[in-house]
């Protein structure tokens, strides 16, 4: 290199950054959701029954782990993930009835970068395409961004399933790509899709998620007025 080259391209200076702290085990009580940190002995029976029971085989068909063959072999897995350094499971509730409805994590936590992800997501059919689901998503990311001051909030799947990657969209994330033979899962190849939030998406996304939840979004059946994703859909527009 000569003196009259030009020095070469830096990242954005990120000025006081001191790193995060870890999220806490505190619960979060939403209006539809209360969201704990996984205790085996206090969630694993209630789980077990909505999500791990036989005809729910097809919960696991994505995720490297389950189905499950056994109740004991259910609570082993939920002591072994619970006991993990980087990462919180946790236990979704119903906030009115305490019911069990299922469970979410959050992976690969950074405090030193302010980055996470959020995962293990398995729903009871129960939960699926309600308020609650989503207000569970949204009660985590809040916890990540608003509390603890996350600058980056990841999602990632099999890239097969199109479900899940709906959800992202849907949530707000951005698809960033496909990381190809990223893993092999139950002897099958798994080609990870990426989204992620970053800190400055989530002001506007935030108030889309409060405009959603709100009552007056949804008729006397309870059916939506405004699709979450018509709401996302402009904020990405926006970035």
């Amino acid at each position: 290199m000569t003196s009259n080259d030009s020095d070469p391209p830096l990242g954005a200076p990120v000025t006081h950054w001191r790193g995060v702290a870890s999220p806490p085990r505190d619960p979060i009580d939403g209006r539809f959701v209360r969201v704990e940190a996984l205790d085996p002995d206090v969630h694993g029976d209630a789980l077990y029954g909505v999500l791990a029971e036989a005809g729910n085989s097809r919960l696991w068909t994505y995720v490297p782990f389950g189905p499950f063959s056994s109740k004991r072999d259910w609570r082993s897995w939920l002591h072994a993930v619970a006991a993990q350094d980087r990462s919180l499971y946790h236990a979704l509730l119903d906030a009115r009835s305490g019911e069990a409805l299922g469970i979410a994590a959050y992976l690969r936590i950074q405090p030193e970068h302010g980055v996470m992800e959020v995962g293990s997501i398995v729903y009871a059919p129960r939960m699926q395409r309600t308020r609650h689901g989503t207000e569970a998503m949204y009660l985590l990311m809040a916890r990540a961004f608003d509390e603890l001051g996350y600058r980056r909030y990841e999602w990632k799947c099999n890239a097969l399933n199109a479900a899940s990657r709906g959800a992202a969209e849907r949530l707000g994330f951005r698809y960033e790509g496909v990381f190809r033979q990223a893993r092999v899962d139950k002897g099958r190849n798994r080609d990870t899709a990426w989204y992620s939030i970053v800190d400055s998406e989530w002001p506007i996304l935030k108030r889309g998620f409060a405009t959603w939840l709100d009552d007056r979004n949804f008729d006397a059946e309870g059916r939506q007025r405004l699709r979450l994703r018509q709401i996302t859909l402009k904020t990405a527009s926006s970035r």
